[in-house]
């Protein structure tokens, strides 16, 4: 009967844990690419180059994807399914001279949903741009909010990666 009662603490005091820790995360890298704010924006806002430097989709290969829509333009969309990446979608939600918004949303291994902020500024020379990714979201109760620390940890290496990735492609 004890080992019942303290297994029970143990799962009381993780859940008291996990209600005190943050309930969102929030994540910004920026790089400098020598390249025009229009000429980097394209990369970003046509999802036809999303595989080419986002490093989710580059740790999966063999994930299948789906692009729909305009480049550019609210409503297009990247789709993907994958032993790796899981099930999720990337849908540009605005965009305007200086950023562009997407709505993050994953449907396995687990429901999550995340807003994936982009701003380019004029950077440097004129022909230079600093790119800022910033993407938040909430950490749902209890497991997301235990394991937080973590996929923030990760994320931050991601995007470095990521925006290495973006720096090369519109550079080479």
């Amino acid at each position: 009967m004890i080992v019942v009662y303290i297994i029970l603490g143990l799962v009381a005091l993780i859940l008291v844990i996990s209600a005190m820790l943050p309930k969102s995360y929030n994540v910004e890298k920026s790089t400098i690419i020598n390249k025009s704010v229009s000429d980097v924006m394209n990369r970003v806002g046509d999802l036809n180059y999303y595989s080419k430097w986002n490093p989710w989709q580059q740790m999966d290969p063999s994930a299948k994807s789906t692009i729909t829509g305009t480049p550019k333009t609210p409503g297009h969309r990247y789709d993907w399914e994958g032993k790796k990446v899981g099930v999720g979608s990337l849908t540009l939600r605005d965009i305007d001279n200086k950023h562009i918004h997407f709505d993050l949303e994953f449907l396995k291994p687990f429901k999550a949903k995340a807003k994936d902020n982009w701003l380019f500024e004029h950077w440097g020379n004129g022909n230079e741009t600093k790119v800022t990714w910033q993407n938040s979201g909430g950490l749902p109760w209890p497991m997301a909010s235990l394991m937080g620390p973590k996929i923030v940890k990760d994320l931050n290496v991601q995007f470095v990666t990521g925006l290495n990735n973006l720096k090369k492609l519109c550079e080479g």
